[in-house]
C-alpha cells in the first residue's frame, strides 16, 4: 500500500536556481493530496506526469504567496480540461475570497464545485478523515496564521495466513478475521481463533508537513515518533538572528525538532535564494540528526510498511 511524498517545489519566497516555491504531492493508499501550491506547481505535476485530476484535496499552510500563487492556474487548467469532481481546499481565512474574486473579475464559472474548509488559528484539529487515514493541523509559529499538516494512517486490517485458512470459509467471515474477530458458530462457540489464521497488521505510517515556522517546540508532542518530518530549513545557523526575525528556522533547528520528536526521517526544504549550493544546509542538519535529506524538485520519498 503506497505512501509517497513527491517534491514539486523547495524554494522559499521566490524561485531560484531551478527550484520552485513550496508544493508537494502526497499519495497514500491511492488517495492524492496536494500540500501547498506555489508558483509553477502545475508545471511540475505535468513534468512528472502526475494526473492532477486525481487530487481532490488541497491543503494550503498559509497565505504567503510562495505557498498558494500556483493555485489559480491549476484550478483554471482543471476547469479547461472539464473536471467534474469536487475540489476541497483547506486554508486559513481569505483564500476563498481571493479565488471567488478572481472568478468574478474573469467572468468564469468552474465546471466543478469548490468546497472551502477554513482552518482555525492556533488550533489542532482533524480536517480530513476517511476509513484509511486522518489529516490534522499542526499550529506553527509564523508572521501570519500558519498550519502544518499531519497525515496518519489508521490501524490496518489484520493479514490473512492463506496457508492456514480453512477451505470454503465465507467471505464475510474472512472480512471478520481481518477486523480481528474469531470465527464462531451460531451459538457463539469459537471455531477458529483469529490469532491462528492471521498475522499482525502492517505498521501504520505518518508524515508531518511543517512549512514556514520559527523554532517551535510546542509541536513536538503532536508529531512525536512520526515516520517522516518535513521541516523548513530556510537558513544556516549563522543566520539564526535573521531566522528569528522572519519567523523561519535554521537547518540545525529543524534537525533539533526531528531529534526531540524522535522522528524516523527528516526532509529539509524552503531554502533561501541566498543558497545556490545546499550542501552546507544538509551538512548542518546531519550534525544533529543523521537521517536528514534535502527535499528537492522531483525527489520521491516512499515510506515502507
Amino acid at each position: 500500500m503506497s505512501f509517497k511524498i513527491t517534491i514539486l517545489g523547495s524554494s522559499g519566497a521566490v524561485p531560484a536556481y531551478g527550484r520552485y516555491t513550496s508544493s508537494q504531492l502526497v499519495e497514500i493508499q491511492n488517495r492524492h493530496f496536494l500540500v501547498d501550491c506555489g508558483e509553477g506547481a502545475q508545471m511540475q505535476l505535468m513534468k512528472l506526469q502526475a494526473n492532477f485530476h486525481r487530487i481532490d484535496h488541497i491543503f494550503i499552510s498559509h497565505l504567503h504567496g510562495d505557498h498558494f500563487l500556483g493555485l489559480m492556474g491549476l484550478i483554471f487548467t482543471m476547469h479547461l480540461q472539464k473536471r467534474t469532481n469536487e475540489l476541497h481546499i483547506y486554508s486559513h481565512r481569505g483564500l476563498d475570497e481571493i479565488i471567488t474574486t478572481t472568478f468574478r473579475y474573469t467572468r468564469s464559472v468552474p465546471n466543478f464545485n469548490i468546497v472551502f474548509h477554513r482552518l482555525e488559528k492556533d488550533a489542532r484539529e482533524v480536517i480530513f478523515e476517511d476509513e484509511v487515514l486522518t489529516v490534522e493541523t499542526i499550529p506553527l509559529k509564523h508572521r501570519i496564521r500558519c498550519s502544518g499538516f499531519l497525515f496518519k494512517e489508521k490501524i490496518k486490517p489484520r493479514r490473512i495466513d492463506k496457508t492456514r485458512l480453512p477451505e470454503g470459509l465465507p467471505l464475510l467471515q474472512v472480512a471478520n478475521l481481518k477486523k480481528g474477530d474469531d470465527i464462531t458458530d451460531a451459538e457463539g462457540n469459537i471455531l477458529y481463533k483469529n490469532a491462528d489464521l492471521t498475522f499482525d497488521p502492517r505498521p501504520s505510517r505518518s508524515y508531518a508537513y511543517c512549512s514556514d515556522t520559527a523554532y517551535n517546540e510546542s509541536m513536538i508532542d503532536q508529531i512525536r515518533d512520526v515516520d517522516m518530518l518535513y521541516h523548513e530549513a530556510t537558513f544556516e545557523e549563522e543566520e539564526a538572528q535573521k531566522a528569528a526575525e522572519t519567523f523561519h528556522s535554521t537547518a540545525r533547528q529543524a534537525a533539533t525538532i526531528a531529534l526531540k520528536a524522535n522522528a524516523k526521517g527528516l526532509l529539509l526544504g524552503h531554502f533561501s535564494a541566498r543558497y545556490k549550493d545546499l550542501t552546507p544546509i544538509l551538512k548542518e542538519a546531519h550534525a544533529t540528526f543523521e537521517n536528514a535529506h534535502l527535499a528537492v524538485e522531483g525527489d520521491v520519498f516512499t515510506l515502507s510498511d
